[in-house]
């Protein structure tokens, strides 16, 4: 688990911070939240879900088709999943928690490998003691997001209420056969359809309409998911040849996989 901690003057007055250049920390993220303003571009590029929290649901971006697994991150970090990167990884290595008291606290996660002592690295604070100008515009991004995932969470809870959440039979064939992904959720565009109008009247004004035509339409993108997984064996099944040729190789040898070739 990583070590979030609140961010503080006393704690980290004379630490500093870099800016990260590698996704490898979201290669175990199989799904991650999404909020409405971002469905516009997020549409376009990756799978969108619904998935219950709790006694709710919440919309995600599909990354993987199994437990642990981002298939839009490569093994070194680069992002191959299209042309959006969710919101929830842009603000790492800083999150927003939220206290026992209901209070939204910035928080960073020590373990990220983020937090350094070089001076030629982002203040955290200034020589005030105030948060850095790069640490506030952080804070502002974080908090538009959290401001929008109630605003999600209205939508969602619109739709389901509608009865026009249900769920998505995923199949997908692996080296051991076939086999279902379960906990997916989608929209069912015939129950959809047959709303009646004052009930579609209050999904357009929640924004929860526009949402369901958004994952109805990401849903295509399913399909760059089982390319990526392809790329994925066919890029460790190449490292494991060489590892196995370079046993017998006494001369380092380069080796480039294309992704770009593999998922257009």
């Amino acid at each position: 688990m990583p070590k979030i901690a609140a961010l503080s003057r006393e704690r980290h007055a004379a630490r500093r911070w870099k800016r990260y250049d590698s996704y490898a920390f979201a290669r175990g993220a199989a799904l991650v939240d999404v909020v409405a303003a971002e469905l516009p571009k997020a549409t376009m590029s990756l799978p969108l879900a619904f998935v219950r929290q709790g006694e709710g649901f919440a919309l995600s971006a599909v990354l993987g088709l199994a437990p642990g697994r981002n298939l839009c991150v490569t093994q070194e970090g680069r992002w191959v999943g299209g042309g959006y990167i969710p919101a929830a990884l842009r603000g790492y290595p800083f999150r927003l928690v939220r206290t026992e008291g209901d209070q939204l606290v910035l928080c960073i996660d020590e373990d990220s490998g983020l937090l350094t002592d070089d001076p030629e690295d982002e203040a955290l604070f200034d020589d005030e003691g105030k948060p850095s100008a790069a640490i506030t515009k952080v804070l502002e991004f974080l908090q538009q997001v959290e401001t929008n995932r109630q605003t999600t969470a209205r939508a969602c809870a619109a739709l389901a209420e509608a009865g026009v959440i249900a769920p998505w039979p995923i199949k997908v064939q692996g080296d051991e056969g076939e086999r279902e992904i379960e906990g997916l959720l989608r929209i069912d565009e015939a129950a959809l359809n047959q709303l009646d109008a004052e009930t579609l009247a209050g999904l357009r004004a929640s924004g929860a309409l526009s949402m369901a035509y958004c994952q109805l339409l990401s849903m295509q993108h399913l399909q760059r998911l089982g390319l990526l997984a392809k790329a994925h064996a066919q890029h460790d099944e190449a490292a494991a040849r060489q590892a196995r040729a370079m046993l017998d190789q006494p001369e380092e040898e380069s080796f480039e996989f294309d992704w770009d070739a593999l998922t257009r």
